[in-house]
């Protein structure tokens, strides 16, 4: 489908995702499958505006394709049956792989695993929080530190056959304060890679220009301001950083 149809033509809901904080839908335009998430099914937050979360992941994608490394599916905002909101296209994540996964600690693999916690299940048993060691995982967490991800649970990463990996959910991101709340803790003090860094200085180099000027559209001048600040000080420290400050380091529930 042309893109200018996913824009236009009509949007069909089909079908409602009821364990979502925020009104979600499933939909069709054409023969495209759609996430759908109206600006007025949007919970209020104590931390964030208003009405400004469906704008926040638009921000988020345009963020991705500045990165070059297509973490966030297409996004966009447009006119639906409940009004302005979000549009996504929807992804297919292959059921046999978890890039993410509370396993036993006396299970936890010996290789290609990073791990992030331990602590104890309903059983009183102990359990550990891994994630898997690649480097469409590591860009993730790139994105998510760049963008400032308050909210990335194990179940916002769809896992892509052939070994993709597509963020989602990206309402709570771009605030001005630190909020990194994530569970992709385990690349701590590792240095970036070259190709991180390039991802990173296209952002810098965008907000200059073209990217600068889109997000102006979807966020506050201060959040801009906090956005590249981020990357010249993630650029500046070529490492990925620490837990820091005082809110938890990540998400509840972290799936």
């Amino acid at each position: 489908m042309p893109a200018t149809d996913l824009v236009t033509a009509e949007l069909t809901l089909t079908g409602r995702l009821t364990t979502a904080s925020n009104a979600t839908f499933l939909g069709s335009i054409g023969d495209a499958v759609v996430v759908y998430k109206p600006i007025a099914g949007e919970s209020p937050l104590w931390d964030f505006p208003d009405g400004t979360l469906a704008h926040r992941e638009v921000a988020a994608h345009l963020v991705s394709q500045a990165l070059g490394w297509d973490v966030v599916p297409r996004t966009w905002l447009r006119d639906g049956p409940l009004g302005e909101g979000m549009v996504q296209l929807w992804q297919e994540q292959d059921p046999a792989q978890a890039a993410v996964d509370l396993v036993a600690t006396d299970n936890v693999p010996e290789t290609g695993w990073k791990q992030v916690l331990e602590g104890r299940d309903e059983n009183g048993q102990m359990v550990t929080l891994i994630h898997e060691d690649s480097p469409a995982l590591r860009r993730m967490a790139v994105f998510d530190i760049i963008v400032n991800n308050a909210d990335r649970k194990g179940d916002h990463i769809l896992a892509m056959t052939g070994g993709h990996r597509h963020g989602v959910d990206h309402g709570l991101t771009f605030h001005r304060e630190h909020k990194l709340r994530t569970v992709l803790w385990g690349w701590v003090g590792e240095a970036l890679t070259a190709e991180e860094r390039d991802g990173i200085d296209r952002v810098s180099d965008g907000l200059q220009g073209g990217l600068g000027r889109q997000l102006a559209d979807l966020l506050r001048a201060e959040e801009l301001d906090s956005l590249a600040a981020r990357c010249a000080l993630l650029r500046s420290a070529g490492r990925f950083p620490a837990p820091s400050g005082g809110m938890p380091a990540v998400p509840w529930p972290l799936f």
